[in-house]
């Protein structure tokens, strides 16, 4: 009887034992989908940050490249006027020299104001990323 009374004692510790560590595991298992599903949702989210952000520096360059094209337009035919009226050929060389002049300065302002605005954009855009990034790398430490 003694022998029998040491075999229960061992298998109720040993059930106990593995109760103990299934309900740990199911409750490690749980934190980590809700973690999981945590850091999924902020990733979910700095995405769509960052998208919005895409499409704000996109609006922004479609407005830039529309005033400057309708600028230029209204500038080449207030030339083509000028050109049009001019009483000699000096007049004419004169003219196209000055909107030729106009026109680079012109362009060379414009390609500064767009690389301003694309890297406004990329960096507005990568910053959510950038963020998300970071706090993985920290989470991926802390967890050594």
């Amino acid at each position: 009887m003694a022998a029998a009374e040491a075999v229960k004692t061992t298998v109720d510790q040993f059930t106990a034992a593995s109760n103990v560590a299934f309900k740990d595991g199911v409750e490690k298992t749980l934190s980590a989908l809700n973690e999981v599903n945590t850091t999924s949702k902020q990733n979910l989210e700095a995405l769509v940050a960052s998208v919005t952000a895409a499409t704000k520096g996109a609006e922004a360059l479609g407005a830039q490249a529309m005033s400057f094209s309708k600028k230029s337009f209204e500038d080449q035919i207030a030339a083509a006027r000028a050109l049009a009226a001019a009483k000699s050929v000096q007049e004419v060389l004169e003219l196209q020299t000055a909107f030729a002049k106009s026109a680079l300065e012109t362009y060379m302002a414009q390609i500064g104001q767009v690389s301003e605005t694309v890297s406004a954009s990329v960096k507005d855009s990568m910053a959510p990323i950038n963020a998300r990034v970071t706090a993985v790398v920290e989470r991926l430490q802390a967890a050594r």
